[in-house]
This record gives structure tokens, sequence and C-alpha cells, in this order.
């Protein structure tokens, strides 16, 4: 199986479920050391967020944190598939779920913005 190299990239957001707090302009900044995942994000309806994520083969187990526009303090963990889109960008398709407020779930894709 291929590893994939995150390290670098950058991602933004292709659709999210109606409970996700990110939006189109959001920006994600990934960087990797082996199968040690992080990014930062911010944008939008974002003032600023963080990621940790561990890399096991073509998915992401992923823990998150984020502080809105709202000021909202938001955590939330999630498994992301990875994948290539027919250009050749990395796609992201997670399941989520916030740990924090009303629990709730969802999904939401993420590709990359250049290669």
């Amino acid at each position: 199986m291929e590893q994939f190299n995150l390290n670098k990239k950058t991602f933004v957001l292709v659709e999210n479920s109606k409970v996700g707090k990110v939006n189109h302009d959001t920006i994600f900044e990934y960087k990797q050391t082996e199968n040690l995942v992080t990014a930062n994000y911010s944008g939008g309806t974002i003032k600023y967020g963080e990621i940790l994520a561990r890399l096991n083969g073509d998915e992401l187990d992923m823990l998150y944190h984020c502080f809105t526009t709202d000021n909202e303090l938001k955590a939330g963990k999630a498994k992301a598939k990875i994948s290539y889109s027919e250009d050749g960008r990395i796609k992201l398709n997670l399941d989520w779920e916030w740990l924090t407020g009303e629990k709730t779930e969802g999904k939401s894709e993420y590709i990359e913005t250049s290669h």
C-alpha cells in the first residue's frame, strides 16, 4: 500500500454537513513526520484550529479543536479516508463527530489545493 505524503500540503473544503463549522474560506496547512500528521487551519468561520492525527495506510485517525468566529471553543474526532482525485490531487473524506456541545456527527470532503 502506498504511503501518502501530506507534508506541506494545503487543503480546502469541497463539501460539509450542515452541523460542521468549516466553510469554503477555511484553509488547512498540513505537516507530516513519518506517521505523525498535524495541521493548522483558519479562515472563514474559523479563527484558529489544530489537527493532530496518526497516519495508518490510507486512513488518518484525527483529533481536532478550533475557536470559531462565533467565539465557540469546539473539539472533535474523525476518521479520514485518503485517496486521489482524477487529476492526481489528494482527497480527504472524513466521518467526524463533535466531542463538545451537542455532540453531532457529520461528513466532509477536502481536496489538496495544488500538487
